[in-house]
């Protein structure tokens, strides 16, 4: 998140990008980097946006905090969180009271986590928010790109021209402008590094599984 961004709707989306299927999506926002400049005040209304989630049935229209896909899933998470409190990060718990029963995690929020801490390179897969201050421009692109993943990432700003500039550097197989990282049939999907190989979606997932076959036709008389 850059400094001249709208705080209103960044919040919106980072909240949802982070919890939407109990934050067990490939491509939440896992890791939030925000403007020196506007990074507290981003906290601030950040915890309470996941303070207003209503945990629940996620069959219930309703809900707006799942549970995780099982006990283990909901075990591994509270493991990595106490793993990264050892190692010197901050963990504040948000958000609503999650049920004691079902494999529900208390949505928390990760500060202090630095490069040493193992939580550095994990990913979260449940309502964990790693969120990061970043100096400027040039610290927050570094941030982002100091992770053994590149699936997506999304910058938020009031100029969507700077923003595209920005996502050239980005290392990561897909860039979102003022919206969270989402999945389109009309649009490629495919990330780098750990994040994977080639790209699926919009036609290009059907040439991961044939072999593309050279015909060429040359006049005969041609120079080699």
């Amino acid at each position: 998140m850059l400094a001249d961004a709208d705080l209103a709707p960044t919040v919106k989306w980072a909240v949802f990008g982070r919890h939407w299927n109990g934050g067990q999506v490939c491509v939440s926002s896992k890791r939030m980097i925000v403007a020196d400049e506007v990074y507290d005040e981003f906290l601030t209304r950040y915890s309470e946006g996941v303070a207003a989630l209503r945990a629940g049935d996620p069959l219930l229209p309703g809900t707006t905090l799942a549970p995780l896909s099982s006990q283990e899933a909901a075990d591994e998470v509270k493991q990595k969180i106490r793993l990264a409190v050892e190692h010197g990060a901050t963990a504040t718990e948000v958000g609503p009271k999650v049920p004691t029963q079902g494999a529900f995690v208390q949505p928390t929020i990760l500060t202090h986590v630095e490069k040493d801490n193992p939580a550095y390179s994990m990913e979260f897969f449940g309502p964990v928010s790693m969120i990061f201050r970043a100096k400027d421009e040039d610290d927050a692109l570094r941030i982002a790109n100091d992770s053994p993943f590149g699936l997506g990432g999304s910058i938020f700003t009031a100029d969507s021209g700077h923003g595209a500039e920005l996502a050239r550097k980005f290392s990561t197989g897909m860039v979102y402008i003022n919206h969270p990282t989402r999945v389109k049939a009309d649009l490629p999907f495919g990330g780098v590094r750990r994040s994977g190989y080639g790209r699926e979606l919009i036609g290009l997932g059907i040439k991961e599984f044939v072999n593309h076959k050279l015909v060429s036709v040359v006049d005969i008389n041609a120079e080699f």
